[in-house]
């Protein structure tokens, strides 16, 4: 896609296994891969029709978003557990398939630290496929089996119009459309349902007829626009560019290209394309994550954006002062827990 070179592709989550990296502060990001295990298993049982092979008796899983782990390792293995059993019931005749893994995230992402620290026990071949998942990543009808975790809300770029002075989207003194204007949600809006059209697209190619995709998505009620963690976040960088530490203009500019969706706009979305059935979607219990990230979660998946606009003296003082204010707010922020979709897609024939 043309664009998939845009800021929110080139920078992935943290690198390395140090203190800031998103392997040491993606705890949350486990917590919902474990919350749906039990789904995803019912989901398999329910959905996966046994009689899809691909040559050579070989089942293919692609982990979209996969990052650094080690929570995409999780989540292999939860699939391919509920993926052998059903194997297994069918008796002894059935011959369990080889299993191949495709570790898929943006070209930047740390393969080095993903693959150092693979499961040296894995019953599974493992491959890295970088590019976005905005695009054709595989062959045609070559996976069995999609997965995404916590991903999908990630735009493939800033709305247009949020940044054009002669928008009415222009989101100026905001980082993102939480609690904002109409005309800003709209671009939001607008962006994403762009992004999951080329999203599906490109998963029809490459899925086999009657094989899966199984998501876990960022959303929010339909009519609650509200996200505490940005809100703190873009407070922070305002109070920075009031105190003269970064430009007001550098503030005006900067947004965060992410989409919590809606269970009924997405419903919308899947239908418009019509490659996909909706076999299941289901929202998690709201305990499930907290109301804003911490500190270093926040500055685990923003720092390279951060970076890239501001600079990188900024961060130490930056993620200090939101994690103040996040203390001082943390009874708002709980009262506003993250909504956790849950949605399996099934390839249609036709």
């Amino acid at each position: 896609m043309e664009h998939s070179s845009d800021v929110s592709e080139a920078y992935p989550m943290n690198s390395g296994d140090g203190p800031n990296s998103y392997a040491k502060n993606s705890t949350e990001q486990r917590v919902v891969v474990d919350a749906t295990k039990e789904l995803l298993s019912k989901a398999i049982k329910e959905n996966l029709e046994l009689d899809i092979f691909l040559p050579f008796n070989s089942f293919h899983i692609a982990d979209l978003g996969c990052s650094v782990g080690p929570n995409t390792f999780f989540s292999v293995e939860n699939i391919l557990e509920a993926v052998k059993f059903e194997y297994q019931s069918g008796g002894p005749s059935s011959e369990i398939p080889e299993f191949q893994v495709f570790f898929s995230d943006k070209t930047l992402n740390d393969f080095n630290i993903l693959f150092n620290s693979l499961p040296q026990n894995r019953n599974y071949y493992a491959a890295g496929v970088p590019g976005s998942f905005h695009g054709r990543l595989f062959p045609k009808a070559s996976i069995n089996i999609f997965h995404s975790s916590l991903a999908l809300h990630w735009l493939s770029r800033v709305p247009k119009d949020v940044m054009d002075k002669n928008s009415r989207a222009w989101n100026k003194g905001r980082i993102h459309y939480s609690n904002n204007q109409d005309e800003v949600l709209k671009a939001y809006q607008a962006q994403y349902a762009e992004d999951m059209e080329c999203f599906l697209r490109a998963r029809a190619l490459e899925t086999v007829h009657r094989g899966l995709i199984v998501l876990n998505l960022l959303g929010r009620p339909l009519n609650c626009i509200e996200i505490v963690g940005f809100n703190i976040f873009g407070s922070s960088l305002l109070e920075m560019a009031r105190k003269g530490v970064i430009s007001e203009e550098k503030v005006d500019s900067f947004n965060i290209p992410s989409y919590f969706v809606s269970p009924q706009e997405l419903e919308v979305i899947v239908e418009r394309n019509g490659c996909f059935s909706i076999e299941i979607l289901e929202t998690l219990p709201q305990h499930v994550l907290s109301g804003a990230p911490s500190a270093p979660a926040m500055r685990a998946f923003t720092e390279g954006l951060i970076k890239h606009q501001f600079g990188e003296e900024i961060l130490d003082d930056l993620f200090s002062l939101y994690h103040q204010k996040l203390e001082e707010q943390m009874s708002i922020a709980e009262s506003k827990k993250a909504v956790v979709l849950f949605v399996v897609l099934k390839r249609k024939t036709n």
